[in-house]
C-alpha cells in the first residue's frame, strides 16, 4: 500500500483513501492478532440499524408525552431482549398482569426480575 501511495497523484481521491487506510493501519489489522475480534462490524451495525432508521420517525410521535411513552415502551422491549426474554411474551404477560398486580410489587415485572406465568 505504501508503494502504491507513492505512485498516486498527491491530492486525488485514491491518495486520500490510501492515506486514510495507512494512518489507521494498526486498527485495521488488529483482528489479525486477536482471533476474538471480527474483521467487520456487520453484527453491531445490524443491531443499531433499527435505532438509526427510527430516529427520524420518532421526531413525529405526536407530542412530547407520546414520545416519552414510546421511549418507555422501547426501553422495556430492549431490556427484555437483553435479559433473554421474548419481548412479545414479556409485554403480553406484563400487560395482562398489570391491572391486578399490587403497586408495591411492581418491581417484579421489570425485565431483569420478571418470571413468566405458567400459560
Amino acid at each position: 500500500m505504501v508503494l502504491q501511495r507513492q505512485q498516486v497523484a498527491g491530492n486525488s481521491a485514491t491518495a486520500k483513501a490510501l492515506d486514510y487506510s495507512l494512518k489507521r493501519w494498526t486498527a485495521l489489522t488488529r483482528f489479525v492478532d486477536d482471533p476474538q475480534l471480527p474483521p467487520d462490524n456487520n453484527w453491531i451495525e445490524n443491531q443499531i440499524r433499527p435505532i438509526a432508521l427510527g430516529r427520524s420517525n420518532w421526531l413525529f410521535a405526536g407530542s412530547l408525552r407520546a414520545g416519552q411513552r414510546a421511549a418507555a415502551v422501547m426501553s422495556l422491549i430492549q431490556s427484555a431482549r437483553m435479559n433473554g426474554h421474548d419481548s412479545y411474551a414479556y409485554l403480553k404477560d406484563v400487560l395482562t398482569r398489570l391491572p391486578t398486580h399490587k403497586a408495591s410489587q411492581i418491581g417484579e415485572l421489570l425485565p431483569h426480575r420478571w418470571q413468566p406465568t405458567d400459560l
